[in-house]
């Protein structure tokens, strides 16, 4: 047995490293010559006009976030209803956001607001499946359906063709909070590839906020970005293609008898691997490769985040991370903020405390984000979509906090080329129930699909299955955006 990287590493979904799937022994690189293989690779990647050059950020507020706090503070509404940190005015007259969001809301007009977001799916563990899912887990037991980042990678290709990078990356960071480590491992879960197998998984990743010198990081290697030090040749390039080869002509397993996907999966993730190592893909991952006033633009790092044990908050380089893959070709980034459930009680804060250290957090990342892409001329090509798991109660409890409420959740669209600068559907006066038609799950996935897909085109693609194209061909967007 020889080994490419270290073995120590973190663990990807299914808990193993991604550094132990390069160990080339008995179950490791000799599957890369097989012609599975081969042939699923060639079928991602060729022949894909019905690709289009665009990319999705899914920012997914886990816990839920409170839809009155953020994007509808309905000041009109009954006190102990209406928002308790305030509003702020934005750009487009007569809309208002809540009161954290002072940088965003000079961006309104590059944002889309949904205010009649809903489904009926209280509890955290299957909300989360529910919406990750875009509604194709219809009760989030993860008995049917796929993660939307998973569908994606299916039909376009789990690698880009030219850089290695994988299509579908779930960024996440390491918690020390309870409650925090709880919806991280929600988000994992509801990232799941379902039915269409292990293959499409999520390359997960965590920015490392221990990696930056804060809070005593426990690595010595502080400044060094923990996907370059997983991607870390320790042979030289020639000796290891020399073995390369040498081991493409070994094929002395039977995975086609493997019927559960297992080494399907473990050749996609030695793929990805060895692509990223050899096409420089990995630097991608690294933030500390940009000038260092626009890592100063986005960085977070001074708020702290947490309700018994606190770090400092990591969404604003997580978000340049998601912008460096984009354009790398990564073609679906799921980016996980932890903390949402602000029910005030032993587990979590309450709302103010909260949004004053989540909300302030989203509101300066975002905004980074907005004018970096437009400066970037990226504002058509990288749809932004913000959500979380539901909404909270309309009314706030005793505590200052508020509970679980699925009638109306947090739900708002950036760039992809669609038309920002509106609302789209209204609250009811007490913010609890859609005014009008409300917008579902399954419609922000129809959304989503329609921008990094021509669907004319995909109707006359080849070698897919019909139902997962018709699962795109029939679903309706939300109209408002196109």
């Amino acid at each position: 047995m020889w080994t490419v990287v270290s073995k120590k590493g973190r663990g990807n979904c299914e808990g193993t490293s991604r550094r132990d799937f390069l160990q080339v022994g008995s179950l490791s690189l000799g599957g890369l010559a097989l012609p599975q293989l081969l042939a699923a690779r060639a079928m991602g990647t060729a022949g894909q006009q019905f690709v289009r050059d665009k990319s999705v950020v899914l920012l997914y507020l886990s816990g839920g976030a409170s839809h009155i706090e953020t994007f509808d503070p309905k000041m009109t509404a009954p006190s102990g209803t209406r928002s308790i940190t305030g509003e702020v005015k934005t750009k487009i007259p007569g809309v208002t956001f809540g009161g954290t969001f002072g940088q965003l809301a000079s961006h309104a007009d590059k944002l889309a607001v949904v205010r009649s977001f809903n489904h009926k799916i209280g509890s955290h563990e299957a909300a989360h499946v529910h919406i990750l899912s875009g509604g194709t887990d219809k009760e989030g037991k993860q008995q049917a359906g796929f993660s939307m980042g998973s569908f994606y990678a299916r039909l376009r290709g789990t690698t880009h063709p030219q850089t290695g990078i994988p299509t579908n990356t779930l960024l996440t960071e390491s918690e020390i909070d309870s409650q925090y480590r709880n919806e991280l491992g929600r988000v994992i879960r509801g990232a799941w590839p379902g039915t269409l197998g292990p293959s499409y998984s999520a390359f997960a990743h965590q920015v490392g906020w221990q990696k930056d010198g804060k809070q005593g990081g426990r690595d010595s290697r502080n400044n060094q970005n923990p996907l370059a030090a997983s991607m870390k040749l320790n042979l030289p390039q020639d000796v290891l293609e020399n073995r390369l080869r040498l081991l493409k002509s070994i094929d002395t397993f039977k995975r086609q008898t493997d019927a559960t996907g297992t080494m399907q999966a473990m050749d996609k993730f030695t793929a990805q691997a060895i692509d990223l190592i050899l096409r420089g893909a990995a630097d991608a991952f690294d933030y500390k490769k940009e000038d260092s006033r626009l890592i100063e633009r986005y960085d977070t790092g001074h708020i702290p985040i947490g309700h018994k044990v606190f770090r400092p908050s990591t969404l604003g380089k997580q978000m340049l991370v998601a912008r460096r893959l984009c354009e790398a070709g990564c073609g679906f980034v799921t980016v996980h903020s932890a903390g949402w459930d602000m029910h005030a009680d032993g587990n979590n804060p309450g709302i103010v405390k909260g949004m004053n250290m989540l909300g302030r957090s989203l509101d300066k990342a975002v905004s980074a984000f907005l004018e970096d892409v437009d400066q970037r001329g990226l504002q058509d090509k990288i749809l932004l979509v913000i959500t979380g798991d539901f909404g909270r109660t309309p009314k706030i409890n005793k505590r200052g906090g508020r509970d679980h409420w699925t009638k109306l959740g947090t739900l708002a669209f950036a760039g992809g080329g669609l038309r920002m600068g509106q609302v789209i559907g209204q609250s009811a006066r007490n913010a609890d129930v859609p005014a009008g038609d409300p917008i579902s799950p399954s419609a922000l996935m129809a959304t989503v699909m329609h921008t990094l897909f021509d669907v004319g085109n995909l109707r006359l693609q080849q070698g897919l299955s019909q139902g997962l194209k018709q699962l795109i061909e029939n679903g309706q967007p939300i109209q408002q955006l196109f």
